[in-house]
């Protein structure tokens, strides 16, 4: 039996992504520091983004016994690391106040949890959809 997400469920996964991209990207555009710097924290918020979508979409492709290669598999774990690795180095090595450092942290957190939490949202509705067609 497939279920839909509720509602809810839909609209706090949304709220979550945009809130913490929109404090992300908010935080970035306020702060004193070289636009370089202001790039490199983009770039890791988008890379991250991508990145844990990606695996979401391979974890459960594995999970549902579709085919997914180890290298994508495997390149979709490590990016998304990589780009959590990248901010804290980031992070660690600025000279920003400790609160500052909070800030972005969570920001990005909440943003990679809402994107993958959107995603999930997405493939269940699709799913339930073509499984009634199905029927």
């Amino acid at each position: 039996m497939y279920q839909k997400p509720s509602a809810a469920f839909v609209g706090a996964s949304w709220i979550a992504l945009g809130v913490g991209m929109l404090g992300f990207v908010i935080g970035l555009w306020r702060a004193e520091m070289a636009l370089n710097e202001k790039g490199y924290y983009f770039t890791i918020l988008m890379f991250g983004l991508f990145a844990a979508v990606s695996l979401q979409k391979c974890v459960r492709d594995r999970l549902e016994g579709m085919f997914v290669t180890d290298i994508y598999y495997g390149l979709s774990w490590f990016a998304t690391i990589l780009s959590i690795i990248l901010l804290v180095v980031g992070l660690w090595n600025a000279t920003f106040l400790p609160s500052e450092k909070g800030f972005y942290a969570f920001a990005f957190l909440l943003s990679m949890f809402g994107a993958i939490t959107v995603q999930k949202n997405t493939r269940d509705s699709r799913d339930v959809v073509e499984n009634v067609r199905e029927l």
